[in-house]
């Protein structure tokens, strides 16, 4: 039997990168996997990519549209037994260059989006059920021209501190996936469209990172699974680090 038989898990931002792959292994696994994504053409594609997913396009900071999701999911399935809020994103923009429009775009997508995400989830979460946050190493460390994700994320982390005693009592996990630099899509995002200045942002990152290079979406994966899975089953309020020792460097 797999690890996540008979199981309903969501994704948000299940699309590209982490989530994607994070979806594929939990179908894998034996997970029916609802994923959200912002574009229709890019869910499409990538519920094409997830045998026997569903998908919804919602913008994760739109309160309206996180109801009408759990609407249909609860409609549908009932229940949430894993649920991994993994939506958000950022920019560059190094102080005394922070527009309002750089700041509400990063906070309402990492912060906002996470918090309504799980608050409007919360009637279909029941005994057992996993919550898995996707933070990052940048919440604790310093990067140049990073402040406002990095600050960001801090406030993600703090969030599942706090809501492993909000929950006290009803058996739901939440834990904080902490991937380190990882080849997504919108981490190369960050240099542009050019590859081969992709491709010196990631080399310029793994400079950082004690194995020496950066991680890849399955890797952060297998993360995930350790935490949506029973075998994680005493483990609430915890940072899981996959980031090739990045963050304790």
């Amino acid at each position: 039997m797999t690890k996540l038989t008979g199981k309903i898990a969501l994704i948000t931002g299940g699309t590209s990168g982490i989530g994607l792959a994070t979806a594929q292994l939990f179908s894998a696994e034996g997970a029916t996997v609802v994923i959200t994504g912002r574009r229709q053409d890019v869910l499409d594609a990538a519920v094409a990519a997830v045998p026997g997913s569903v998908g919804h396009q919602i913008d994760s900071t739109n309160v309206g549209d996180l109801r009408t999701l759990f609407e249909k999911i609860g409609s549908a399935f009932g229940r949430i037994d894993v649920l991994f809020v993994n939506a958000g994103g950022g920019s560059f923009a190094a102080l005394g260059t922070i527009s309002e429009a750089n700041f509400d775009d990063t906070f309402n997508r990492n912060v906002r989006g996470a918090l309504f995400t799980v608050q409007l989830a919360l009637p279909l979460l029941g005994e057992g059920a996993s919550i898995i946050m996707n933070g990052s190493t940048a919440a604790a460390k310093a990067t140049a021209g990073f402040s406002v994700y990095s600050a960001s994320k801090a406030a993600v982390h703090a969030l599942t501190r706090n809501w492993m005693i909000d929950l006290k009592g009803r058996g739901i996990r939440v834990n904080t996936l902490v991937p380190g630099p990882t080849a997504t899509p919108g981490l190369k995002g960050l240099a542009g469209t050019d590859p081969t200045a992709q491709q010196g942002l990631l080399d310029q990152m793994a400079l950082g990172v004690p194995l020496q290079r950066v991680g890849f979406p399955d890797e952060v994966a297998r993360a995930a699974l350790f935490l949506a899975s029973d075998d994680s089953s005493f483990v609430t309020g915890s940072e899981l680090y996959v980031d090739g020792g990045e963050g304790h460097a």
